[in-house]
């Protein structure tokens, strides 16, 4: 495992191998649900990817999917009270965050990238320009489901296809605007007073889709299709909002009238529910 972090062959590895493919082959191969199968991909997740599962709703899964998207016990994560208090979305990483600089930001330091790259809609994309950011990176072993950090009401979805690079701290400070280049949607969203926010669901390399609870879990975000669908769905803070069926990446914007938390440091744990920003 040593051998395989170091970073240049830790790139080689998840980068320059046929992204899609490999993408599609791991989905396929996650949903089968026979034991030949199912025993021994599972049995490699929970040893290579630091896999807890002591707070899941049960330990036992048909499929390396069941796991990637398991839920957790009644009461696993409590989400902090309080209208003006945000809360992370997801367990995550916490990585770049700060302050959007008229309409820049970054992914790693020295590696920047403009918001309307990230966010299709130049309009959308203005009115965060100088607001906040938080990038939130799920590795392969944690909870992959997501969830309102807010009291809101979800105004719209845009789906941006795109590449699937690996979104892990090694690709990060060697490929430029990766975020804007990887598969995506951008979600609009409303709180208490009109209080704005995005969240913007990365994919990456072997997500085999992102799935939204409010839209339709039937069909990933990719078989919908490209484009913006309008929506009028009222959710309240903690309830799910959907899942990655692997590790990968959701990037927070706030407004600029609100103030991340001091406590914020790159390399962070953090986990669904905890305060991260007010608004």
């Amino acid at each position: 495992m040593r051998m395989l972090m170091q970073e240049d062959l830790n790139f080689l590895l998840t980068n320059r191998l046929p992204r899609r493919w490999a993408t599609t082959m791991v989905g396929k191969v996650a949903a089968i649900e026979h034991p030949l199968v199912a025993k021994p991909a599972l049995a490699a997740w929970r040893f290579f990817c630091d896999v807890d599962l002591s707070d899941a709703e049960t330990t036992r899964f048909a499929s390396l999917r069941a796991g990637f998207v398991r839920r957790l016990r009644d009461g696993a994560r409590a989400f902090a009270p309080g209208v003006g208090v945000v809360a992370s979305p997801c367990d995550a990483i916490v990585g770049a965050h700060g302050r959007v600089e008229d309409g820049l930001l970054y992914q790693v330091k020295g590696f920047p990238y403009r918001l309307e790259e990230l966010v299709p809609d130049t309009g959308v994309a203005t009115r965060f320009a100088n607001g906040w950011f938080v990038t939130l990176r799920l590795t392969a072993g944690m909870y992959h489901r997501f969830h309102a950090p807010a009291d809101l009401t979800v105004e719209g979805v845009t789906y941006q296809s795109g590449d699937c690079w690996n979104v892990n701290p090694i690709a990060l400070k060697r490929v430029e605007r990766l975020f804007c280049r990887n598969e995506r949607a951008v979600i609009e969203a409303r709180g208490a007073e009109g209080r704005e926010m995005l969240l913007v669901p990365v994919a990456a390399i072997l997500v085999a889709s992102i799935r939204l609870t409010f839209l339709d879990t039937e069909r990933t975000l990719r078989e919908r299709g490209p484009g913006r669908r309008a929506c009028d769905v009222t959710v309240a803070k903690g309830t799910e909002l959907g899942w990655f069926e692997h590790g990968s990446t959701i990037v927070l914007f706030l407004p600029a009238a609100a103030r991340l938390c001091e406590a914020l440091r790159d390399g962070q744990p953090i986990r669904a529910g905890e305060a991260i920003a007010r608004w």
